[in-house]
This record gives structure tokens, C-alpha cells and sequence, in this order.
């Protein structure tokens, strides 16, 4: 698990060097006047330098939205966050992870949906890291693996559900919302040991594959015209009993079963039919 590392402020550690190294001059400077460079001073002006060294190793830079993984000879001693200029444990070893969100688009892929149909499709996933110690020592490549994974989840998604969904109650690859709030749930829990958190997946991509694609575009049409013409037909068949209703309460024509039957036969060739009805005018009686 991440957890900070000791740190101090870079510009308060370079004030302390400066101030030990103005110390050292101040104190080697009248000895080297009186009597020359004495053995034990050369001594300490080599560990002072030994000393410096080291220290500078200790200083790192972090830019925002950036962290720094430390070590120190393998063993993980914490991160830094917080922009700027920092000094940490001398020796070690820091390694860059991006706090940035990203965002991963996996290619077009071709997968069987639920009813066996071969379908393109593709997701776009909006990642952040939000665990560095897991990000950097708990898989190879947190980048990577969070491509994998992707393609995993959307290839699982797509087995899932039908691409059109043929009665109400069951839901399908088209409807987004559905498919983006379970793509996220399945993408959270497949990245979580990198040390990511999703944030947001949605379908950029989906389509049926070629080979079978102009056949499912005569299915739709036809399911469509169907549709049509059952809301067609409904309409027309209340429009008729209303006006037989009207005509029997307003008392303007008293029509035998028979002619009843020919005046609804008329009613709905004039309001199903998909030309414009040819009128005929009747010169005779009713009957004939």
C-alpha cells in the first residue's frame, strides 16, 4: 500500500548545506592562516565532502500531478506527491508515476453477443492511478495492464447481451447507460490490484460485422414496418368504431350488419393502406 515518504523541503536542506559549508570555512580558514593545512583538517574536509555528496543525492524534483516511488536498496520507503523541490532519504532510487487522467481506447473488437450474432465493438475508459506503491511493484506495466484488462471487459461485456434486445424486459448492448454503468463496475474491480480507479468506460463503437450486417438490416426494417403497421392498424381500427359509434348516436344512417361490415372493410383499406384511396361514386340505391 502507498504511504508517504519522509521527506523535507529542498530549499531548507540547500540552506543547510550552505550554512555547514560557511560553518567548515569559518573554522578551517584562521587554522590554514597560522599554521597550515593540519592532517586532521584534511580528514574532515574529506568527510564534509563525502557527506555533500551524499546529501545531494537526496534532493528530487515532482512535478503536478505527479508522484515519485522511492527506494532504498529494494525496499520501498514511500512516495512523494506534493509538487516542488524536496529532499528524502540519500541513495535512493525514485521512479515517475503520473497522476493524470487518461484515457484508453481499445480497437474494434469482433466478439459474438448473446444470441451468438457476431458484433463490432469498442469502449473508451477514463483511468487514474491513485495507488503508486501498487501501480509500481504490483504488475509489470500498470499502462499495459490496463489495456488488457480493457479488451477483457469489453469482450466479456459483449457475450453479456444481445445487440438488440427483443422484448422490453431484457436489456441489450444499444442501451448505453446499462452497458457503460456495468463495463465501469467490472473495469473497477479487474484494475483495482494495479492501483487504478476507473472513472468512467462508455461504447465509442458498435455494429454488427460485416458478413452478417445487410441481413440485419432487412431484419430491423422489417421489425420496424411491422411495428408501423400494427400502430397503423390499431389507430384505424378505433378511428372506425368511433365513427359507427357516432353515426348510431347522431341517428344519421341506420346500416344493417352487412353494411356494416362493407363501411368498416372501406374505413380501414382507406386508413391502412399506404396509397391514397381511389373514391367511387354509387349512382344506385344502397343495395345495389
Amino acid at each position: 500500500m502507498e504511504r508517504p515518504a519522509f521527506r523535507l523541503s529542498g530549499f531548507a536542506a540547500i540552506g543547510a548545506l550552505l550554512v555547514l559549508t560557511a560553518v567548515g570555512l569559518a573554522a578551517t580558514l584562521p587554522v590554514l592562516a597560522d599554521s597550515g593545512p593540519a592532517p586532521w583538517m584534511l580528514v574532515a574536509v574529506i568527510g564534509y565532502g563525502l557527506v555533500t555528496l551524499v546529501g545531494l543525492t537526496g534532493f528530487l524534483v515532482v512535478d503536478p500531478n505527479e508522484a515519485q516511488v522511492v527506494q532504498f536498496f529494494g525496499r520501498y520507503v514511500g512516495s512523494v506527491r506534493q509538487p516542488g523541490l524536496h529532499w528524502t532519504w540519500p541513495l535512493t532510487d525514485r521512479k515517475k508515476v503520473t497522476l493524470r487522467v487518461r484515457n484508453f481506447e481499445t480497437d474494434r473488437l469482433k466478439v459474438s453477443d448473446a444470441d451468438g450474432n457476431p458484433v463490432e465493438i469498442a469502449a473508451v475508459v477514463v483511468w487514474q492511478v491513485v495507488d503508486t506503491a501498487k501501480a509500481a511493484f504490483a504488475v509489470e506495466d500498470h499502462i499495459e495492464y490496463v489495456a488488457v484488462q480493457s479488451e477483457a471487459a469489453v469482450r466479456h461485456l459483449a457475450t453479456s447481451y444481445p445487440y438488440d434486445a427483443h422484448d422490453s424486459a431484457r436489456a441489450s448492448l444499444r442501451d448505453s447507460a446499462v452497458v457503460s454503468e456495468e463495463l465501469t463496475h467490472e473495469l473497477r474491480e479487474r484494475v483495482e490490484l494495479a492501483g487504478v480507479e476507473v472513472l468512467e468506460s462508455r461504447t465509442t463503437h458498435l455494429a454488427y460485422a460485416p458478413e452478417i450486417a445487410q441481413a440485419m438490416l432487412a431484419r430491423q426494417q422489417a421489425n420496424a414496418i411491422v411495428s408501423a403497421r400494427f400502430k397503423i392498424v390499431e389507430g384505424a381500427v378505433g378511428m372506425v368504431s368511433n365513427a359507427l359509434e357516432r353515426l348510431r348516436e347522431e341517428h344519421v344512417v341506420e346500416l344493417d350488419e352487412e353494411r356494416k361490415a362493407q363501411m368498416v372493410a372501406n374505413l380501414l383499406v382507406v386508413l391502412c393502406g399506404d396509397r391514397a384511396a381511389q373514391p367511387v361514386v354509387n349512382a344506385g340505391s344502397l343495395y345495389s
